[in-house]
């Protein structure tokens, strides 16, 4: 994708708009967006990318990124001229970015945004509206080398594995190999990080869950996950997480895990029986979108097409409720 640093226009004050998490969507949109809005579906009226001019800016979530990046180059290739940055520096960075400095105009996340967040767009005149693009399981994934693990891992073990508390493997389960478990996994600004926290430690730990993870020994963090695949790979004793994209693309030199006996497939992400099946956002305002048309049209042009990019990446798609919903908020924003 074209880099470049943009600075996005001033953005002018926005109506309250929920961050909601939930896919359920009884909204619709407040009126047409370029006369073809339809307001049960959620449609958009149709964009071509070369009428789209100006920069557009974006960044945060590693997890996402793939999938925005595979949006950014479509986008180009069907004629869109102007310069699009997608920059991979995590979920929460990428809210620094959006609702501190301003100097983004879509913020992508692998987490809903929090309270906190949300004031601090609120003090640079900024309502995030939230669009549900796709859905993540985060992999857990091991080097071939490893033979003890062949079976999966319970949730709770998952957490003994990356828990302060425990050393070895044999630490964990007595029939395991008594050799150090190297740990390596996205950073804290990650919401891959944020996501693991919450949903395999914290049901363990409780309120020490992310000193049990971070005070673990050989932990490895990073923001970048092809060092994350590269650490595992070359290491027995490795183990680690991320989106499941970065698994598909390294499937011939990682193993994934089964977590309490589920394999993450589009069944079993669909129905939320995998544990760690969780939902993609993009994050944009109102404000931005009417003072950069460029950036509306762009947004147009991910959710009407991103379910032909989203499992070519290595995603699943969001539910059809859960699209509509974004493309009525977006019609909605277009429309202001």
């Amino acid at each position: 994708v074209v880099a470049g640093c943009a600075a996005p226009a001033p953005a002018a004050e926005a109506p309250a708009e929920e961050a909601a998490v939930e896919e359920a969507a009884t909204e619709e949109p407040a009126a047409e967006a370029g006369g073809e809005a339809g307001e049960a579906s959620g449609e958009l009226p149709m964009v071509d990318p070369l009428e789209v001019t100006g920069d557009i800016v974006t960044a945060g979530s590693s997890t996402v990124f793939p999938l925005s990046e595979a949006m950014a180059e479509r986008f180009i290739d069907e004629g869109y001229s102007g310069q699009i940055t997608v920059d991979s520096i995590g979920s929460g960075a990428g809210f620094q970015r959006f609702c501190e400095s301003g100097e983004t105009d879509v913020s992508n996340a692998s987490r809903a945004i929090k309270d906190s967040e949300v004031e601090q767009c609120a003090a640079i005149e900024r309502t995030p509206i939230e669009f549900r693009v796709g859905t993540d399981a985060i992999a857990v994934t091991v080097s071939p080398e490893n033979d003890w693990l062949s079976e999966g891992v319970t949730m709770e073990e998952l957490a003994f594995i990356f828990s302060a508390d425990y050393t070895n493997w044999s630490d964990v389960n007595p029939d395991w190999p008594a050799e150090p478990i190297q740990r390596f996994t996205p950073g804290t600004d990650s919401g891959t990080f944020d996501f693991f926290i919450e949903e395999v430690m914290a049901p363990v730990y409780g309120d020490e869950a992310e000193a049990k993870f971070l005070g673990a020994q050989n932990l490895q963090l990073s923001e970048d996950d092809n060092v994350l695949v590269q650490g595992i790979a070359g290491s027995k004793n490795g183990i680690g997480f991320f989106g499941y994209a970065y698994y598909l693309e390294n499937e011939d030199t990682l193993v994934v895990l089964s977590l309490d006996g589920v394999t993450a497939d589009d069944a079993a992400v669909d129905s939320g029986d995998y544990p760690l099946a969780r939902p993609l956002f993009l994050y944009s305002d109102a404000g931005i979108i009417s003072n950069k048309p460029q950036v509306g049209s762009f947004l147009n042009f991910y959710l009407t097409y991103v379910n032909e990019e989203v499992q070519r990446v290595g995603y699943f798609p969001a539910s059809a409720d859960a699209l509509n919903e974004a493309r009525a908020k977006l019609a909605e924003a277009l429309a202001q």
